[in-house]
């Protein structure tokens, strides 16, 4: 056996049969893959831990929605100590959230010793967000229930809400109905909070993630009223921001943004961060020369094509590689994990940072107007072979960068 399967078989029987759930990519482009697979009654103990360091300035390896994927021989290859996932809340309606797999093993590594940080996603896209005292917000409001129950005393961060102000409609984020919607459900998390544990409870609240605020427009009334709040309410710890954007410059307006409003007690995370919005610019771009001539492909191929041909018959790690560090605008940027952790740090405000680590499900089908999201993951099971090691090829710049930001 690699020393991959033999470090997965650690995690646990239970686990390892139940197996994880075929891949339900909630973006469309391969950012984050499926559910947390099927019920497990008994989530696994004994596997590998770790000592995380308080919640000050850390890097988290990012999960998205793919809990069910957090792998120790990854964790480990990386000297990541801490995780960051979220959580599909209509998930909840079903079965009791901790004893399903992808929440059991965020709840077995928590236990182990991991810094743990859940983000609570309510999708809202096709239908209005809930008004507080109706049926609908009944049902969100037990629905958060579920999910307190099974992680709150156990992990060290939960969010309310992933990234509001993309899962909602146009209509609902323009107004305050989703300020009015998400304060229900911080002060209801609150509330269950203290009713529960009192005044000792490990895990610390957030408000959920802040975008695209290198727009002016999203520097609007309801962002606004959303700092206000979190600043206003004792048992908030502070918010999240998630600058998936097109330059370090661009992420500084997210920082500047939300550090004047934070308390003296609070902090921020950033629990996403990327440069996707650089990376998509290119996308049409011409394949280098350089990797034409060394690998065999037409010259006039197009940046994307290069990734579809990955996506559909996986290229070596070499070979991965040596097709990002061609592009000129990659290689140009390859120290922005580096650098965008030592800004973030820098505020003397951050608890956590997360950085993408691993593709969440295939993109067979990646065409010229997909997002490339697999360029920001270190590990790339869907466009890199194996590597020497047992674990799925990886972004050599990104594993370097997030190792020694460790």
């Amino acid at each position: 056996m690699s020393r991959r399967r033999l470090l997965a078989l650690s995690t646990g029987a239970a686990l390892a049969v139940a197996g994880v759930a075929s891949c339900d990519d909630a973006h469309g482009d391969g950012r984050g893959g499926g559910g947390d697979g099927a019920d497990d009654p008994t989530p696994a103990a004994g596997g590998p831990s770790r000592a995380a360091p308080p919640a000050s300035g850390v890097l988290a390896a990012n999960v998205n929605e793919s809990l069910d994927k957090i792998d120790h021989a990854e964790l480990a290859a990386l000297s990541a100590t801490w995780i960051r996932g979220f959580y599909l809340m209509s998930k909840a309606d079903g079965s009791n959230p901790a004893t399903q797999t992808g929440m059991a093993k965020l709840l077995q590594a928590a236990s182990g010793g991991y810094g743990t940080v859940l983000s609570t996603k309510f999708q809202y896209h096709g239908t209005r967000i809930p008004a507080p005292g109706t049926t609908s917000m009944d049902t969100a409001l037990a629905r958060l229930d579920k999910v307190l129950a099974a992680v709150l005393g156990k992990i060290d961060i939960l969010t309310i809400g992933n990234e509001p102000f993309y899962e909602t409609s146009p209509a609902d984020r323009a107004t305050s109905r989703i300020n009015d919607f998400y304060e229900a459900l911080a002060r209801h998390a609150v509330k269950y909070r203290k009713t529960h544990f009192g005044a000792h409870c490990k895990t610390a609240l957030y408000m959920g993630a802040l975008n695209r605020l290198e727009d002016p427009a999203f520097r609007n009334a309801q962002t606004k009223r959303w700092m206000t709040f979190a600043a206003g309410d004792a048992g908030i710890a502070g918010v999240d921001i998630h600058p998936h954007v097109a330059s370090i410059g661009a992420a500084r307006k997210y920082t500047d943004f939300v550090l004047p409003y934070l308390r003296a007690d609070q902090k921020f995370l950033a629990t996403e961060f990327s440069l996707i919005k650089l990376w998509k610019q290119h996308m049409h771009d011409p394949v280098a020369p350089s990797f034409a001539r060394a690998h065999g492909t037409p010259a006039h191929t197009r940046v994307w094509q290069v990734i579809h041909e990955a996506a559909n018959s996986p290229f070596t790690e070499g070979k991965w590689n040596d097709f990002l560090l061609s592009n000129t605008w990659f290689a140009h940027h390859k120290t922005f994990l580096t650098n965008e952790m030592a800004r973030l740090r820098d505020t003397g405000k951050l608890a956590v940072a997360a950085y993408g680590i691993t593709q969440g499900a295939p993109i067979r089908d990646f065409d010229a107007n997909s997002s490339p999201w697999v360029l920001n993951s270190v590990f790339c099971p869907y466009v890199c072979r194996q590597a020497t090691d047992g674990l799925p090829g990886r972004d050599r710049t990104w594993a370097t960068a997030f190792k020694a930001a460790q």
